[in-house]
């Protein structure tokens, strides 16, 4: 039996026509904005993880697991990984619209 493939852009399709993918990818919208700006951070430093790792005085695959997005780095280490590659880390709050008022 031969496995057909489905490109992703059409399994991406697809799945935003479910409300629950939609919600659980909403919600790791943070976890992969801080993932995103990591790696570029890295790729703006032109280093390797390998090299971000040494100047921070880790191991590459602690690199690799913050940039993968799984796990939530503390403010300190964050402060460490923009050191280790030339850059200033800022924190910021954004607005959400403000929820409706209940009626009483």
């Amino acid at each position: 039996m031969k496995r057909k493939f489905i490109p992703a852009e059409e399994a991406f399709a697809r799945w935003k026509k479910d409300p629950e993918f939609v919600a659980a990818y909403a919600a790791l919208e943070d976890e992969f904005a801080l993932a995103s700006s990591l790696i570029e951070a890295r790729a703006k430093a032109d280093m390797t993880q390998e090299q971000v790792a040494q100047a921070m005085g880790t191991t590459q695959a602690v690199v690799a697991r913050l940039e993968s997005g799984k796990v939530r780095p503390s403010t300190r280490t964050l402060e460490r990984f923009a050191k280790a590659t030339h850059s200033r880390l800022r924190i910021s709050f954004e607005s959400h619209a403000k929820p409706a008022r209940r009626a009483r």
